[in-house]
């Protein structure tokens, strides 16, 4: 069942039929997703621009990541998004966008070859875990710091299995690094094994070192 088949107004009328819209974005994003292979979802601010530090990080790490086998999976949208899906694309790696609809009406990048739009965040959400092999964190906001904890919590409760967790951009997350270690461990919220459940790395390099890695010593 098609979500662009579906009638909005009919849908919005009754809450028993919002079922079938969440239905119809599970449906599409499985049906699609499931064949694209080994992925990794990269995260990060829709209000940093194009040319910028962070934007030219982002684009390079998403070129060594695609290079290095893995399908590109991003947010679908401006900024550190764009230039992820861009990275992608040059790398000639399959570049994938699950864009959000919000009301600031975030428009599609013209990177992602693949694209999925989503109404509700949940739904969008299992698509980023279902079929990444890793997160890759770059600098972001409060989305951005959504799905790095998520993906933690994901992991510490044993709710999916391992894998990597990379935030780029030692400088820009040191301080929240800080507070975890200062105040959350401090107070017995987290223990230090908690901490290795991600790393923080500069280079794009590091961050298909520790993928590679890991799945080398699963194997």
């Amino acid at each position: 069942m098609k979500l662009k088949n579906l009638d909005r107004s009919f849908l919005n009328g009754d809450e028993t039929w919002r079922v079938f819209r969440i239905m119809a974005e599970f449906v599409d994003g499985f049906d699609i997703l499931s064949k694209v292979g080994d992925a990794v979802s990269v995260f990060g601010s829709a209000r940093i621009k194009p040319g910028t530090k962070y934007y030219r990080l982002a684009e390079q790490t998403a070129y060594e990541i695609a290079k290095a086998g893995y399908a590109v999976i991003t947010g679908g949208g401006p900024c550190i998004m764009e230039a992820a899906n861009k990275g992608a694309k040059k790398a000639k790696g399959k570049s994938i966008g699950l864009n959000i609809e919000i009301p600031t009406e975030q428009k599609p990048n013209k990177y992602a070859e693949i694209l999925l739009d989503f109404h509700y965040f949940f739904c969008r959400k299992v698509m980023f875990v279902k079929y990444a092999k890793a997160f890759v964190i770059m600098p972001g906001g409060f989305g951005t710091l959504d799905e790095l904890f998520e993906s933690l919590n994901l992991i510490q409760t044993q709710r999916i299995d391992k894998f990597p967790v990379v935030l780029v951009g030692k400088a820009y997350w040191r301080g929240l690094i800080e507070w975890i270690e200062t105040t959350v461990i401090k107070e017995g919220c987290v223990d230090n094994n908690d901490l290795k459940t991600f790393h923080v790395v500069d280079t794009p390099k590091e961050v298909v070192s520790i993928i590679k890695k890991f799945y080398k010593r699963r194997k």
